[in-house]
């Protein structure tokens, strides 16, 4: 994409406004060579948020060249470093939040064509859907009326996919960054009617944290977070939705109970290698969650959330074989519900 500098930058800049032209101007240079430098770039995110008027065929074109040059262009090919995610983090956000849905799109496009990435930057991702929980606001929520402290459908798959894209094609648990913020998004909607797709994922989230912790192998994300619930909007007596919850969360998690194994000596020595080799080629550790510090998280304001209380419900029911420390805090829990 060599050619870039000689096409009418600066005019389309000053007029802030990018064109159907404009566009095929920029893939006929993109795809003449398919190469884009970090100074081409660079130009791109100045047209990206210096024109507040943009063609409907920009935002795919725009997601695709950037993607490209961050997992094709730069070294290591197919994966994301440290130094690349924090350059893109610093390009599409303004104090941590994400300046537009085109910008966000891009972040899930690259964690997902990346064979690894670094945690930092699914943690950015996530951080995105809780600000708009939270508060209510920011570009997801742009054009809703969803008032903050509770979630939609459409965030809850939003926070699925993101949690697919980081786990890759391999086996690799829930990391502590990501379970932090699910924590902190189901202490946000605590107070709302309980949510069944939320439930749904959040406990599934938080089980395959707490059965890595204790040993197990797990599944894939794909095969561990599935959606098995559906939103039913219809029951307005509380009580009837957290019975519904409660039974929904035994039935789902007992399918996926034989998905979990214990690790033999050798799958224990092979996970540690595997980790280690991503985390040198990412330049990032990936810190797991430990059976103390999600024991902390769990019931942290002194009483359970709806999620929370369906998760040690079928801990206690089901009683399957977890760290000594979970075993302890699903007891006191449960008598405490």
């Amino acid at each position: 994409m060599g050619g870039l500098r000689s096409l009418p930058i600066d005019d389309i800049l000053e007029r802030q406004t990018i064109e159907f032209d404009d566009i095929l101007l920029l893939k006929r240079v993109f795809y003449e060579d398919g190469v884009v430098s970090s100074d081409e770039a660079n130009l791109l995110f100045s047209l990206q948020q210096g024109c507040s008027v943009q063609h409907a065929d920009w935002p795919d074109f725009f997601v695709e060249a950037i993607a490209d040059y961050l997992i094709i262009q730069e070294q290591p090919r197919g994966y994301l470093t440290a130094a690349n995610a924090n350059w893109l983090i610093s390009r599409v956000s303004r104090e941590g939040k994400i300046r537009s849905k085109t910008e966000l799109d891009l972040v899930l496009n690259v964690l997902e064509k990346a064979r690894w990435a670094p945690a930092s930057l699914s943690k950015f991702a996530l951080e995105q859907v809780k600000h708009a929980v939270l508060t209510g606001g920011g570009p997801l929520r742009r054009g809703k009326s969803l008032a903050a402290g509770k979630i939609s459908e459409s965030e809850v798959d939003l926070l699925r996919r993101i949690l697919y894209a980081f786990g890759g094609d391999g086996h690799v648990a829930v990391t502590r960054a990501e379970a932090d913020i699910l924590f902190d998004i189901d202490e946000a909607v605590a107070g709302s009617p309980p949510n069944a797709v939320w439930t749904d994922l959040f406990v599934k989230a938080i089980a395959n944290v707490m059965m890595s912790a204790s040993g197990y192998a797990v599944p894939s994300r794909e095969e561990a977070l599935r959606q098995e619930a559906k939103l039913d909007e219809d029951d307005d007596e509380q009580t009837s939705i957290l019975f519904s919850l409660l039974s929904m969360v035994h039935a789902n998690l007992s399918s996926m109970q034989d998905s979990y194994h214990d690790q033999s000596v050798e799958e224990r020595a092979l996970a540690r290698l595997e980790h280690q080799r991503i985390e040198i080629i990412t330049n990032e550790k990936i810190a797991e969650a430990d059976p103390s510090w999600l024991v902390g998280r769990l019931g942290r304001d002194g009483r359970l959330t709806p999620s929370e209380r369906a998760l040690v419900s079928y801990l206690n029911h089901e009683n399957p074989r977890i760290h000594p420390t979970f075993t302890e805090a699903v007891c006191r829990l449960g008598e405490a519900a």
